[in-house]
């Protein structure tokens, strides 16, 4: 059964500034039926806000092709209830709440922003930390 997952934007952020690093590896692997990627409309609202403030290089027309891209591949969730607050920033309550509807892991940067994730059955893993989960599965 492969892992399902969420994305934190500063993950898509990090991967779409360097095709050098983990989160770019990550990325690439999308729509390579490793794994299930989680969405929701918050969330894709969070993508394509942060990313047209111009943390890439990339254009609006290549931005919303990402977007596109991550949408089509991705498991799409409506958020009916909440559990807020939780976390000591309000602003990543919703990804928590995704997290525990599609019953996936909190791929992120920021563990920290994260710890109180396990209180509600939430794992949270850095992008290295789910590759090398990934790598040990093969």
């Amino acid at each position: 059964m492969k892992p399902d997952i969420i994305l934190d934007t500063n993950v898509l952020v990090t991967a779409l500034k360097s095709s050098q690093g983990v989160s770019y590896r990550l990325l690439s692997m999308v729509g390579d039926n490793r794994f299930q990627l989680h969405v929701s409309a918050p969330l894709v609202a969070e993508y394509e806000a942060v990313l047209k403030r111009g943390q890439t290089a990339l254009s609006a027309q290549q931005i919303d092709d990402v977007l596109d891209f991550l949408c089509v591949q991705a498991l799409h969730h409506k958020i009916y209830f909440l559990w807020r607050p939780v976390l000591k920033d309000p602003g990543d309550d919703f990804v928590l709440e995704l997290a525990v509807k599609a019953q996936a892991q909190i791929v992120t940067w920021n563990i920290s922003d994260f710890r109180q994730a396990a209180t509600l059955g939430v794992q949270v893993l850095t992008p290295r930390d789910f590759l090398t989960f990934m790598e040990a599965k093969s």
